[in-house]
């Protein structure tokens, strides 16, 4: 293998830095509309963000433009670790979060569209702060690689290593042959979706600056919310959850299907294995859990939730129901009631939705519907081939067999992801948690979900987690969030050998 290619990791590394200070400037003018003394660090934050990306950019000409695998791998995991810690500035230098472990793990959690969070007040964070929190989860929900893709013609570069490291599922589908092109599509998509919602929510009834961060956090399945209810708050709204269930559906639908459905293209979307599975899945299961509130309502939701019933208990059970179904497959983690209090049946259901994840193509996390598809498959062909040895029957997917290799890949992958959670939860117990929060806490911080179980639950956060236990969990959501090999694969021996 060729010598690492430095200069053009660095160069790439300053460009993501430049954009990142960039959005950092789009936040200052909320922080001046108010009059928050917050602005000067918000804007000194940008400043200092865009000053480095330019050094790396400038004094980092590369010989050669042509990135590698391990270039890919290098400057995907660098680039998060980058966005990272140039994130958390605007916190630092503008009081709002002054400990450093609290501004890495907010940061870190935004970026990777976890949600998890460790403010106790949101309400009372400065409003420029608050977008800028939104924001994070915007970047990181398509992927600041795929935005430096988009412009790479203007910078002579070929990104295609680049795509295939940042692709959040097992395969990157392609919407056209040139890979630049792919991502301005899929960009576009983002954006559209994401003034579509701020427009439903603000006729919906919520206010401006509300729907624009809401939007922001559901199109990315981040789930920052800037009530501190979360969607809770507006349980006396219908329509605004509503609203967001569609468009956390949408989030968590494959980009490709979304980018048929819009060009009309139905019969594409329905055709998808893994779509039908992902939607009806999701459906059964809001049925499942609409049935335990309607039937077995616990007598606490009402005051869980805090506002009363609008059109009546059968509305109001598959609402709620859908909104934290949805929620937690498409990894969004937002909260309309906190449904450890519906039955510990109810709780034992959800906890293993948070190993089921979005549909891959997605900015949804976890572990992917297709892989979950794909095993099975596999497992059921077991059988057959128990009472079949010599015969060759191939898992198929979408009507297509599935070469073995990725069978394999996509076992491994399940493999290593439920070995992680184990160890994980075990750490997490080290750390002071007790058994089942530390279950919750290593679950939802490596499906990059939010709201967990015991004293992470929908009603509490990570605030009261030690500094060790906060850095732990902000590493999990790094490699939940670049699934798993991207960044493991740079701790083996073998990534850094020369041949």
């Amino acid at each position: 293998m060729a010598k690492l290619n430095l200069k053009i990791i660095y160069r790439f590394l300053g460009i993501i830095a430049i954009l990142n200070g960039i959005f950092m400037f789009i936040a200052f003018p909320f922080s001046v509309y108010h009059n928050e003394p917050e602005k000067a660090g918000i804007i000194n934050a940008g400043i200092i963000t865009v000053f480095i990306g330019l050094l790396l950019y400038f004094f980092n000409k590369p010989d050669s433009t042509n990135i590698q695998k391990k270039e890919g791998f290098l400057i995907v995991t660098l680039g998060w670790l980058t966005l990272s810690f140039t994130g958390m500035l605007p916190y630092l230098l503008s009081g709002a979060i002054p400990n450093f472990v609290d501004a890495l793990f907010e940061t870190v959690s935004g970026y990777s569209t976890t949600g998890s969070s460790i403010l106790t007040d949101i309400e009372s964070m400065p409003k420029g702060i608050l977008f800028w929190r939104s924001a994070t989860h915007w970047i990181g929900g398509m992927g600041i690689i795929v935005l430096t893709i988009a412009i790479l013609p203007l910078l002579g570069i070929g990104g295609m290593q680049l795509f295939k490291a940042e692709a959040p599922g097992p395969s990157a589908d392609k919407l056209h042959p040139r890979i630049t092109d792919t991502a301005k599509r899929l960009y576009l998509i983002y954006v559209v979706l994401t003034f579509a919602e701020f427009l439903l929510l603000k006729i919906a009834g919520m206010g401006w600056f509300d729907a624009i961060n809401h939007a922001m956090a559901t199109v990315s399945t981040g789930g920052f919310s800037t009530k501190n209810a979360s969607l809770a708050y507006y349980n006396h709204l219908p329509f605004v959850q509503y609203i967001v269930i569609i468009f956390m559906l949408v989030a968590g639908t494959n980009f490709i299907l979304t980018y048929f459905a819009l060009k009309g293209k139905f019969k594409k979307v329905f055709e998808s294995e893994e779509f039908r599975y992902y939607l009806f899945g999701i459906l059964g299961v809001t049925a499942l859990i609409a049935s335990l509130i309607f039937f077995f309502q616990d007598p606490n939701l009402e005051t869980s939730i805090g506002h009363p019933k609008v059109f009546g208990e059968a509305e109001y059970a598959i609402r709620h129901a859908f909104f934290q179904v949805t929620s937690v497959v498409t990894t969004t983690g937002f909260v309309t009631a906190d449904f450890t209090m519906w039955s510990f049946f109810a709780t034992g259901i959800f906890f293993a939705l948070f190993f089921t994840g979005g549909s891959a193509g997605s900015t949804s996390g976890g572990v992917k519907v297709v892989r979950h598809i794909v095993m099975l498959k596999n497992s059921f062909l077991e059988f057959k081939k128990a009472l079949h040895p010599n015969a060759i029957i191939p898992v198929r997917f979408d009507g297509k067999s599935v070469h073995q290799n990725i069978v394999f890949n996509v076992i491994s992958f399940f493999i290593i992801y439920m070995l992680i959670f184990v160890v994980s939860s075990v750490i997490l117990t080290f750390f002071d948690l007790d058994f089942v929060s530390a279950l919750g806490a290593s679950a939802s911080s490596l499906g990059n979900i939010g709201p967990a179980i015991g004293s992470v639950s929908p009603v509490d956060n990570f605030a009261h987690l030690s500094n060790s236990a906060k850095i732990f969990c902000a590493f999990l959501m790094l490699i939940g969030r670049l699934e798993l090999f991207t960044v493991l694969i740079l701790f083996t021996p073998f990534f850094w050998r020369k041949n």
